[in-house]
């Protein structure tokens, strides 16, 4: 069971329903909020987890399951936590965009190098217009997302300012998961997402593989495993893209779905492979 939040977490999640989740005010009473002493874990039931319906299949003890999980999940994003998550991927350690501090303790946490990008994960195809200044054909995002790709492109000025300050591009996934794509719709805003693993160490396909994380998280969701832990290719993450300039595409990481995606940019919208250098 999710045990009640503190009336502070609380009022940060009253902040957003009222249409001030995304703003300064929830980012503030977040960021201000002290970190819990470990994660809690919770899983998420199997026979919904395991459909791409979601909350649409399962039973009322099932989905009930999977709305606890979504809730408690977005109450410690809104105060300014560190949740771990299942992709299509990998797992990750989501935080709220917004947050500086949380934003802060991500690179903390995996010993990260603070000029290694962050990429934001968001619900819907829609919102990377908001965050982002498109080059390509709605058509192309609508074919490669949702899926296990990063398309990183120019950032516009709704993001925070300290995700990322190094650079004017951002990276953008859509998991194609189900808890992930109703958990950043039910957010609402941006969310930052990293792999959940210490920096250099091998991506995690399971929770317990990050089990020395969990003391540093506020909280765990278990999807279960991702992929066959066995092989080398389930570790290899997203395939990362650069479409900041028009006509062309860049491979910055070639991932695990480098193939497809470079025939759907390349054979169906005729997008020409860039000659630079990958930074």
């Amino acid at each position: 069971m999710v045990r009640t939040p503190p009336p502070a977490v609380l009022a940060a999640v009253e902040a957003a329903a009222m249409g001030l989740g995304d703003g300064a005010l929830a980012s503030r009473v977040g960021c201000l909020l002290p970190s819990l002493p470990g994660a809690r874990l919770l899983q998420l039931p199997r026979c919904v987890a395991d459909s791409r319906a979601g909350r649409a299949a399962g039973s009322k003890q099932d989905l009930e399951g999977w709305s606890e999980a979504l809730s408690a999940a977005v109450t410690s994003l809104r105060a300014g936590g560190l949740v771990a998550v299942p992709t299509d991927t990998l797992y990750g350690v989501a935080c709220s965009a917004s947050c500086s501090a949380a934003l802060g303790a991500v690179y903390s946490l995996k010993g990260r190098c603070q000029t290694k990008p962050l990429a934001v994960c968001l619900g819907r195809v829609a919102d990377i217009y908001r965050y982002c200044q498109v080059r390509v054909p709605r058509e192309v995002l609508e074919d490669l997302l949702p899926g296990p790709v990063t398309l990183v492109m120019e950032r516009s000025g709704e993001l925070n300012k300290d995700l990322n300050p190094f650079t004017p591009l951002v990276g953008v996934r859509i998991p194609d998961h189900a808890f992930m794509k109703d958990l950043a719709q039910m957010f609402s805003g941006p969310l930052a997402l990293t792999s959940a693993n210490l920096s250099s160490q091998p991506s995690s396909l399971n929770v317990k593989e990050f089990q020395d994380l969990w003391p540093h998280l506020s909280l765990v969701i278990d999807g279960g495993p991702i992929g066959d832990v066995k092989s080398p290719e389930c570790r290899l993450g997203s395939t990362v893209v650069d479409l900041s300039v028009p006509g062309k595409y860049k491979i910055i990481r070639p991932g695990c779905a480098l193939t497809q995606t470079a025939a759907i940019l390349q054979k169906k919208y005729g997008l020409v492979p860039s000659e630079e250098p990958c930074s």
